[in-house]
């Protein structure tokens, strides 16, 4: 099999018309998923990180770059439900909970959940959420058992993410491939589709200063492409995941060259979107704009995650109306996107099998 980059760069659009979006949408299962997505153009997130604290550590691991790790932390619910009392207000509609570990603060996400019952928590799973907490739990999975004490020190992390979250519809378990664990996602979809569970893919994304093993390489992101393909054919109802995030998660270059990035940190407007809405919380009830984003201390020319991309590439619409496979291929990243990230949303079947190449903006010279 080609690698994925060379599959997207080689597409050529054979069609050169100007299509109108009334031509686009005049298929009749691109307007059904046209109209089953856009009913959820009403969220609108933030991040908040609710503990310092954590069970295990991670190499690579953003949240212990930077200065929010050195927050004071605030675990106090009642100040939390102001705080999302006051987002509701400032028009905050879907939540991510992070931190170092939010599953060793339920009391917070109680509250949180009370006020705004829409969102997820990113947990390592070693320690179960309460099913009281009804938003999406993504599950990071970082390899198999052995990588898995290599680089997260947790012993038989799988084996007690499996037991905390089989038969949980809350659960989507994130496979996040690095430089050297890609081949072991087989047995680990193989394990988690087992049980019944769905699962995501992200990729590694260094953090700022990171001199570790982990980052991608052309060869790893070739590879991985190639994977993931091949686990979407092999587990269709559990991997949830489409060909364009393929393309869009494993280029040779990350998502802000890609698209652009639309948080805070590499985003100076205030007038719309993520640069006016957005604000990335730490443990202590404070946000500071200049590093605002869905992972801070990411570094951005790096930047492949999972949650990125979730804002970043949807953003893009008006860039993916140039023909009926783009449009096809950013549909389906979106209902992607909705599957992993909104409970009881569920992913159909992606409209577009090519590989398409990401579009640049009108008068941009693309990088080939």
């Amino acid at each position: 099999m080609d690698s994925v980059n060379t599959a997207a760069k080689s597409h050529c659009r054979t069609e050169t018309k100007s299509w109108k979006f009334s031509a686009l949408l005049a298929d009749p299962e691109v307007r059904r998923l046209w109209e089953k997505v856009r009913k959820f153009f009403f969220l609108r997130e933030s991040t908040y990180d609710v503990t310092t604290r954590c069970n295990i550590r991670c190499d690579g691991c953003y949240y212990y770059e930077g200065q929010k790790q050195f927050a004071d932390p605030n675990e106090d619910p009642a100040a939390w439900r102001r705080l999302f009392q006051e987002e509701k207000k400032r028009g905050i509609t879907y939540v991510v909970l992070a931190g170092a570990e939010p599953s060793l603060v339920p009391e917070i996400l109680d509250v949180c959940y009370g006020e705004i019952p829409l969102g997820c928590v990113a947990t390592n799973g070693f320690k179960r959420i309460p099913e009281t907490v009804g938003y999406k739990m993504h599950i990071s999975v970082w390899g198999n058992d052995e990588t898995s004490f290599r680089v997260r020190g947790a012993k038989h992390l799988l084996r007690k993410q499996l037991d905390n979250y089989q038969g949980d519809l809350r659960a989507v378990f994130v496979y996040m491939f690095t430089r050297d664990n890609i081949e072991e996602a087989y047995g680990v979809t193989e394990a988690i589709a087992r049980q019944d569970c769905r699962l995501t893919f992200n990729m590694f994304s260094s953090p700022v200063g990171y001199t570790g093993d982990l980052r991608h390489d052309p060869a790893s992101l070739a590879r991985t492409g190639q994977v993931m393909l091949d686990l979407m054919s092999r587990y269709p109802v559990n991997v949830l995941f489409s060909p364009y995030n393929v393309v869009a998660h494993t280029h040779e270059y990350g998502l802000h060259d890609l698209y652009g990035c639309t948080y805070p940190r590499r985003n100076p407007s205030v007038d719309i979107g993520l640069g006016r809405s957005f604000r990335q919380y730490r443990a202590d009830l404070s946000w500071d704009r200049e590093v605002a984003c869905c992972v801070p201390d990411t570094d951005c020319d790096d930047c492949r995650h999972y949650a990125a991309g979730s804002a970043v590439v949807t953003a893009r619409l008006y860039r993916h109306v140039t023909d009926p496979d783009t449009f096809r291929s950013w549909l389906d990243y979106v209902d992607t996107y909705l599957a992993v990230w909104v409970k009881n949303y569920e992913k159909g079947d992606s409209l577009c099998r090519e590989m398409i190449r990401p579009p640049r903006p009108k008068g941009e010279d693309g990088r080939e």
